[in-house]
């Protein structure tokens, strides 16, 4: 018996919902990886430094406590590596 045939028309069409969804996804995740960069490059425009502004962002993600925790283990390791 082929498997296909062995899964019930109910699954089949789960399947099939649920790769039209991914695939809608990832064309909406194309869309706004396309419009960040855009702002970066008007950013840039400005004369923002697009490096620094990727490096603030990714800091707003993480709590305060977190990120004095890796700023003091970053003083700890280049304090170590200074001569």
């Amino acid at each position: 018996m082929d498997t296909v045939d062995s899964m019930g028309q109910a699954t089949r069409e789960k399947l099939k919902q649920t790769i039209a969804r991914i695939e809608r996804l990832e064309a909406e995740k194309a869309e706004l990886a396309a419009d960040i960069r855009e702002v970066y490059a008007e950013a840039k425009s400005f004369g923002f430094d697009t490096k620094t502004l990727r490096k603030v962002i990714s800091l707003r993600k993480v709590e305060a406590h977190e990120r004095e925790e890796q700023e003091a283990m970053l003083d700890l390791y280049m304090g170590a590596l200074d001569e």
